[in-house]
């Protein structure tokens, strides 16, 4: 469901206009936490095009823009005229003021970010049951000085005096903070009041119900035709699996090539896992010498990417042809893949996403112009938790369902530098290591991902009577709901002791091990 059309087929309860916010997709995840369809569209759709989308609800995004200034994005100002309610968040209540009537300027005390206690003025509708000093989080330059008529003062700040306005007659709302983010500590009670007393929406968008519409969905697209599925063993390939074999049954093979970049002990595991554990027959293709042939001298991480992503599929093509014909291939790809390699930017004049890559994913921007396959991709506007909770519902083993994500390219763009079989060995031993010590620590499911990594550089060091030098093992662990946004998680002292002390005497090749503590952004989680 990448297209408007495709995602309308679902009507949404909730329509989010997107002025170019970096959180207009957290706010349709947050309706979605609700159990209410929400969906994300450009803040040019016309006026014929929300109509035929018959939301019950409106959503006006943030955006980096200011509304006074030149060539700043703008909706069509009839859409508060529809008699759907309508919550303005941020740039978006700003431009509710702006396009009414009212007036917004530079702030003439100080601008305002980070976390502020809210004073609500007026309990009622929008902010039912939000306590009064509750922290909601600001990040604005300007502010409404001057309200449109029938618009009143909700709630304020100690530096924003009309942080909260409603125009109870015509249900148009807004807010000057964010309360989709975790920061705004009573944000989802004012989603809830908006979604369920304002709009009266019903909480139909359940996990069971998006099973039986991907089910659905999947077998009107591919008929009685055969589907590849690339199964890496990880919660997105595996969750696909169950979902494609829920749908289509033995239309469907799974391929596991095993490249060579996987984790210790790995595609041994895969194979057992599907192949006896659920009676899902997966094809085990060994392709580990013709991938790192492919990485012989190349250092670039982006080069990486796009060598294994074409090489997965001219492997596709290649068994496909001695397994087939199939005419489709299924990829796990989801949301955070896709506005990675897509880029995040909205062209403010046009409406329309800018291809602003930060990197390539074998499976979203790497794809070969001549690919042979049609793609099925079901979960692709799922978040991660959200895949997690089908799962689960689908009957995957929470061993599979709760595993830390893994990229596509695998322990490759975790080599720093030219990808060789003795820096692949030395790389397996010490993350296998970090796994185990998180593990037995329980830290596992209070992490979002635990690695390691190797950098292509020596260091001096002395083990017993002698002098080393060898390479350093970084420790990667990040606390993180979607992968979209992440911190780095605190571990004890004494675990990160026990890893570095293990990595240090067990691990051949390593004489050093460093902590990673950089947040994402301005980081990414993964160092290629």
């Amino acid at each position: 469901m990448s297209t408007l059309q495709s995602e309308a087929k679902r009507k949404p309860a909730i329509v989010i206009l997107d002025f170019g916010s970096q959180y207009s997709e957290l706010i349709a995840r947050r309706i979605r936490e609700t159990e209410v369809y929400s969906l994300v569209v450009s803040f040019s759709i016309s006026l014929a095009e929300l109509r035929a989308l018959a939301p019950k609800g409106i959503i006006l995004s943030g955006g980096p823009r200011s509304v006074y200034a030149s060539g700043a994005p703008l909706c069509d100002p009839e859409i508060f005229n529809l008699g759907i309610p309508v919550l303005g968040v941020c740039y978006g209540m700003q431009l509710m003021v702006h396009l009414l009537g009212g007036s917004v300027e530079a702030a003439t005390g100080k601008a305002e970010y980070g976390k502020a206690p809210l004073e609500v003025d007026d309990p009622t509708d929008l902010l039912t049951n939000v306590a009064s000093g509750s922290t909601m989080w600001m990040s604005h330059g300007d502010s409404v000085k001057l309200l449109p008529s029938e618009f009143v003062s909700l709630a304020h700040t100690s530096n924003t005096p009309q942080a909260a306005i409603a125009s109870h007659q015509r249900r148009l709302y807004g807010v000057q903070f964010h309360p989709e983010v975790v920061h705004s500590t009573e944000g989802m009670v004012l989603i809830r009041n908006f979604v369920y007393h304002i709009c009266g929406c019903d909480a139909d968008w359940t996990t069971k119900a998006f099973i039986t519409e991907a089910t659905n969905q999947v077998r009107t697209q591919v008929g009685k035709k055969r589907v590849l599925l690339a199964l890496s063993g990880g919660v997105d390939s595996s969750t696909l699996a169950f979902l494609l074999n829920k749908a289509i049954g033995n239309q469907l093979t799974c391929m596991f090539i095993d490249q060579g970049f996987m984790r210790k002990g790995e595609p041994e595991f895969l194979m057992d896992f599907f192949d006896r554990k659920f009676h899902i027959h997966v094809e085990y293709i060994n392709a580990r010498e013709r991938f790192i042939s492919k990485l012989k001298g190349v250092i670039d991480p982006e080069q990486k990417r796009k060598i294994i992503g074409a090489e997965f599929i001219r492997v596709f093509e290649e068994e496909s042809a001695r397994l087939g014909p199939f005419d489709y291939l299924a990829q796990g790809t989801l949301y955070p893949d896709v506005i990675e390699s897509a880029g995040t930017n909205l062209d403010l004049k046009t409406g329309e996403r800018v291809a602003v890559k930060i990197k390539s994913h074998h499976n979203v921007g790497g794809l070969p112009k001549d690919l042979q396959f049609k793609l099925v991709e079901p979960l692709r506007r799922l978040f991660k938790d959200e895949v997690r909770k089908v799962g689960r519902s689908l009957g995957l083993p929470e061993e599979i369902v709760s595993r830390h994500p893994f990229p596509g390219p695998g322990l490759a763009i975790r080599i720093l530098g030219e990808v060789t079989t003795q820096k692949l060995n030395c790389l397996r031993d010490a993350d296998l290591i970090v796994r185990e010590e998180i593990r037995k620590a329980n830290l596992y499911h209070d992490i979002w991902q635990a690695f390691a990594v190797l950098l292509p550089v020596c260091s001096v060091g002395v083990m017993g009577d002698q002098r080393t030098y060898a390479w350093p093992i970084v420790l990667r662990c990040v606390s993180s709901e979607d992968g979209m946004t992440a911190d780095w998680s605190r571990l004890p002292y004494e675990v990160l002791e026990i890893i570095s002390n293990r990595i240090v005497n067990e691990v051949d090749g390593v004489n050093r091990v460093v902590l990673d503590i950089t947040s994402k952004p301005p980081g990414t989680i993964e160092w290629e």
